[in-house]
């Protein structure tokens, strides 16, 4: 089996550590501040249409499993599974900002929130975890104020600016610039795959009134659309004020790929998660 990609895009690279492959971005490693990656459903110890490496514990998996899967990533991206802090998606743009009293939320401890699609921190060796099956990962590091965001942006995140209000919430909590941030758009869906009905369409062309042309979205036979959330995500941070060398965009679908990666829609719903993950690399 192979992998699926749509450009020879070089933003992305696969890695594999301990039997773990991983996907990370060249310009966020460059800065060597940080440690990310996004994983595959390769290398864990789920079954069923869960394997192998769900990272859910929602979705029927026995939680040995899952945290096992956790070591495993962390053990191949670099970060102990107990400085882990989860978000809690329902497709908001709500950030976060997390401190080290957060430390474990959703591994050794409750999680005590809710609805937080994204979160920031610059508290060094705390590693930010958001989860997908389709929906677009964005990565954000601060190179000058030391500081990191991870956003989980589907189309109701992305509509709505998730991108954007991440950026906004780390200018609030840290002084970031976004012409000075290192951004990615991590694997998700593509516009081959994402059909959409005529009302997400229609919020999507009011939205982004300027670009609605056959790149972003366009209009089948049947009355669907086909909509781009990777261009609508780019889109978004570039309006933000994101440098465009400082912006990479993955070539990888999440349902292109269902022997390597969960994707909602390939699989009818049943399948596990996929983890982002993102943290300021601890102080020596």
């Amino acid at each position: 089996m192979e992998w699926k990609i749509k450009t020879e895009n070089s933003d992305m690279l696969r890695r594999e550590e301990n039997g773990v492959p991983y996907f990370v971005f060249r310009n966020l490693e460059d800065t060597k501040l940080v440690r990310h990656g996004f994983s595959t459903r390769q290398g864990g110890v789920s079954k069923g249409y869960l394997s192998e490496m769900n990272l859910s514990f929602t979705r029927g998996d026995d939680p040995e499993n899952v945290r096992e899967n956790f070591r495993r990533m962390g053990r191949a991206i670099g970060f102990e599974p107990e400085s882990l802090v989860m978000s809690q998606q329902t497709h908001t743009t709500n950030v976060r900002l997390v401190t080290e009293e957060d430390r474990g939320r959703g591994y050794t401890k409750e999680l005590g929130y809710k609805d937080v699609d994204g979160m920031i921190t610059n508290v060094p060796g705390l590693m930010l975890a958001t989860f997908y099956a389709d929906c677009v990962p964005l990565f954000f590091v601060d190179p000058v104020h030391r500081a990191v965001g991870l956003s989980h942006s589907g189309w109701k995140g992305t509509v709505n600016r998730m991108g954007a209000v991440t950026i906004e919430r780390m200018r609030e909590a840290f002084g970031t610039k976004p012409e000075h941030l290192q951004t990615a758009v991590g694997p998700s869906i593509c516009q081959d795959c994402y059909e959409v009905s005529e009302d997400v369409a229609l919020a999507f062309k009011k939205e982004f009134w300027a670009h609605a042309d056959e790149r972003l979205i366009y209009r089948k036979k049947n009355n669907k659309y086909q909509l781009n959330l990777w261009r609508a995500n780019e889109i978004v941070l570039l309006e933000a004020g994101v440098d465009p060398a400082h912006l990479a965009v993955t070539n990888v679908c999440t349902c292109c790929n269902p022997d390597f990666l969960f994707s909602h829609r390939a699989s009818g719903g049943k399948r596990g998660n996929l983890g982002a993950f993102l943290g300021l690399c601890a102080e020596r």
